[in-house]
């Protein structure tokens, strides 16, 4: 059983629709303001470019890290505007998702003739 089905399920149909609106060319950030207003439309609660501290050595320290957007408090989506995504990514994505103690993440890739070949789903 997949944890967090149907809200993941509602993220890709509106990853889908940003990308069938805007296609592939733009900048991330282009990206992730329309994906939230999207996700809004569907009254789906997130936060956007959501601070990740890095725990070193039983001291907190702001690192810089960002989540891009974090949906219901349960799932990231790390977006991207790559050529394609890499191992690289994924392991960002994971390291986001232990950092954070979230169990789910969507990477959403851009710049893909069609969507659907850009999502890549991650669970911890």
């Amino acid at each position: 059983m997949l944890i967090y089905k149907e809200l993941t399920h509602v993220m890709c149909g509106a990853a889908i629709e940003v990308h069938s609106q805007l296609g592939p060319g733009l900048l991330e950030s282009a990206y992730e303001q329309c994906l939230c207003h999207e996700l809004a439309l569907r009254d789906i609660k997130l936060q956007r470019q959501v601070p990740l501290p890095v725990t070193y050595k039983g001291v907190r320290l702001d690192s810089g890290y960002k989540l891009d957007v974090v949906v219901d408090e349960k799932v990231i989506l790390e977006l991207k505007t790559v050529e394609s995504l890499l191992p690289i990514h994924e392991a960002q994505l994971l390291t986001y998702l232990r950092l954070s103690k979230m169990k789910v993440g969507l990477l959403l890739n851009f710049n893909m003739p069609t969507m659907k070949d850009g999502i890549k789903r991650l669970v911890l």
